[in-house]
């Protein structure tokens, strides 16, 4: 209701004073008895005046209780707000003997001041339910004994065990069990994840660079298995308190409309407040009374208050935010909520963001009549004794379809820089890489080989040769492949209304290019280095607000300079979480489409609230000025307007994507 918003968390309203929460509330209904009694006493003519005055006195107290205590914690910092507006208006109806209206002018304003602050709580409620999410103690285990603690007590490398169906108390790294983890109230995921332990403790990488199949998060649920887990990050390090943290900060940053509407206050206020001294005097000038003149002035002071137009913004901006957090997504304040909302050009990194990040076994090609189980044996156990990324995804993923395991036959093996590598099976020399390598050992690559080559390589495959006793006996490629909701969620972007949808990458063009098809991208700039990926944001953001996606980390340069840079897989990165205008806590490109969707909507809704205040004012000044209303029906309006607004912004919490 405040012309002047509270611009910190320390100027929230505290309206509990020993009576509960609802205090507000239960002081506006008293407010409102009070003031029905008074009037049916008045109507009693054969009843004292000073019994309804009496009541009319008790409907003030009540209803100017906390509209008071707000007005002057305001005046002592140097400023006012409506409630002062307020307080005056009654008062001039108490001045001109009018105690009923002045009576039904603070019930009215304190009943709309308490279900306003009633239905902004349900906002605050959805953000504020994160700091529940961490438990207040912990099991750690000692020498095979278990003792509970606070979790405050935690310390980097303790070992806690996680019971069924309990709540994990830290982030760290499962180191026994396995189980399956509800991680919904941090990344919003639905579906629980499996997660097991991992092998080797010993110089453990970086939190955000362990597999996440190992990693667990505070606040999370675990399933129906016990689980131990060693301690990686103190409990004022978790990311579950890192987002409580960021999310408490974002109602202090200020969306555009809401700073708009700051500067239109701070001009229409003093106007208003000047036009309704005038109309004081408004006897001198035409044929009524002072206290005519004066009540007009009240009702018009009522009428012109911009609290719809003061609340229409933040109330918009914090159900936003709020519903963004219920799916696991942060939003970094009013500003990012806004501009995501009219981003029709989104650039993606590729690794990571639109593909899995890691390279799969694409193709095993067997040639020259070369049996394909036995050319399938041969890779594995060549391959498998390399530590290359290249050869670890190809000895995983044969192990996986087709279940199979080396059995040590392969030796001698030899990684040749730049090339591939060289071994031994069975007695005899293989070769596995690239043109160069099978050239320099003397063997011929014909032309059928060369035109199977050409067109994996034109579809973003990397190829190796394989060659066994001096022939070429087949092909293999590998390839980063898209992840399997990629091409749904850009087809729901675009449907959405986002037109261009460009990959910057480092990877060659014919890679890109490759990916682009698939996936049904709009554009792809391959070959790039960091700073050539700042240059063409700095290009595409001349005629367009644009969104970045990518991980928070290598793009950062490139997300920093566009519109709203979008992080994945944020969860356990405070990299990401520090960065990013928006974090994906989990690492599912699908939830792309509905933040989007999202702040279109509370953009869509702030638009509305600002001419649901505005239209409600400038219905209400003309209609008051030339005296066709009273103080009653002006508050109706007014506190309706605002009611309006708050409850128009609220539908955003249960905004879903259809």
């Amino acid at each position: 209701m405040e012309v002047i918003m509270a611009e910190n968390k320390n100027e929230t309203h505290k309206h509990n004073h020993g009576i509960g929460k609802k205090a507000e509330l239960y002081f506006a209904i008293l407010c409102g008895v009070f003031l029905l009694i008074g009037f049916i006493v008045q109507k009693a003519t054969n009843l004292s005046s000073l019994l309804f005055l009496s009541c009319y006195i008790i409907s003030y107290f009540f209803g100017g209780y906390y509209i008071t205590i707000e007005a002057f914690n305001k005046i002592v910092k140097g400023g006012f707000d409506i409630d002062f507006l307020m307080i005056a208006a009654a008062l001039g109806a108490f001045y001109i003997d009018k105690w009923a209206e002045g009576a039904l002018l603070l019930f009215l304003f304190s009943l709309g001041h308490a279900l306003e602050h009633f239905a902004m709580n349900k906002a605050k409620k959805s953000i504020e339910a994160l700091s529940k999410l961490s438990p207040k103690t912990a099991l750690i285990k000692y020498q095979d004994k278990l003792e509970e603690i606070p979790i405050k007590n935690l310390k980097i490398n303790d070992v806690i065990v996680v019971k069924p169906n309990t709540k994990i108390a830290a982030d760290g790294v499962i180191i026994s069990g396995s189980s399956s983890i509800n991680q919904a109230p941090i990344t919003g995921e639905s579906i629980p994840v499996d997660k097991v332990f991992i092998e080797n403790t010993n110089n453990l990488p970086r939190f955000t660079e362990i597999d996440k199949k190992h990693i667990v998060f505070t606040g999370t649920i675990n399933g129906d298995n016990s689980i131990e887990v060693l301690v990686l990050k103190l409990s004022k390090d978790s990311t579950v308190s890192r987002l409580i943290k960021m999310v408490s900060e974002v109602e202090t940053q200020k969306s555009p409309t809401q700073r708009l509407t700051k500067k239109f206050e701070k001009w229409y206020v003093p106007i208003v407040i000047l036009v309704v001294f005038l109309l004081c005097f408004a006897h001198v000038f035409i044929n009524e009374s002072f206290n005519q003149s004066l009540y007009r002035a009240i009702t018009v002071l009522v009428a012109a208050s911009p609290c719809a137009l003061a609340i229409s913004t933040p109330s918009a901006v914090l159900s936003g935010i709020a519903r963004a957090a219920q799916k696991g997504v942060l939003i970094k304040g009013g500003k990012a909520l806004e501009d995501l909302g009219e981003i029709t050009t989104i650039a993606f990194d590729k690794t990571g963001t639109l593909t899995e990040g890691k390279p799969r076994l694409t193709n095993i090609i067997p040639l020259n009549n070369f049996d394909k189980i036995a050319f399938i044996e041969l890779v594995l156990e060549v391959e498998s004794l390399s530590n290359h990324p290249l050869a670890k995804a190809i000895v995983n993923d044969i192990r996986v379809e087709y279940k199979i395991e080396a059995k040590n036959k392969a030796s001698k093996v030899n990684a040749i820089q730049g090339k591939g590598m060289s071994a031994t099976f069975n007695g005899e020399n293989v070769f596995i890489g690239n043109t160069k390598l099978i050239e320099d050992a003397g063997i011929t690559i014909n032309k059928d080989i060369t035109t199977k080559m050409d067109t994996l390589l034109k579809n973003g495959h990397t190829v190796m040769i394989v060659a066994f006793k001096s022939d070429i006996i087949g092909l293999i490629s590998v390839m980063d492949i898209p992840r399997k909701t990629t091409a749904s969620t850009l087809k729901r972007l675009k449907e959405i209304g986002i037109k261009q949808m460009i990959m910057l990458t480092g990877d060659h063009q014919n890679v890109g290019d490759a990916i682009a098809k698939q996936i049904g991208l709009t554009g792809v700039k391959g070959n790039l280095l960091p700073e050539d990926k700042v240059s063409e944001i700095k290009k595409l953001i001349k005629n367009n607000k644009i969104a970045m996606v990518g991980d928070g980390v290598n793009d950062a340069p490139a997300m920093a300079l566009s519109t709203v840079s979008i992080a994945m897989g944020a969860a356990g990165s405070d990299v990401a979480l520090e960065t990013a205008d928006v974090a994906l806590m989990s690492d599912k490109i699908e939830n792309l489409p509905f933040v989007i969707g999202l702040s279109r909507e509370s953009k869509r809704i702030i638009k509305q609230n600002i001419w649901i205040s505005l239209g409600v004012v400038v219905l209400l000044v003309p209609v008051t000025i030339l005296g066709l209303t009273n103080i009653g029906l002006a508050v109706l309006f007014h506190e309706g307007s605002t009611i309006v607004v708050v409850i128009n912004a609220l539908r955003l919490l249960r905004y879903n994507l259809d």
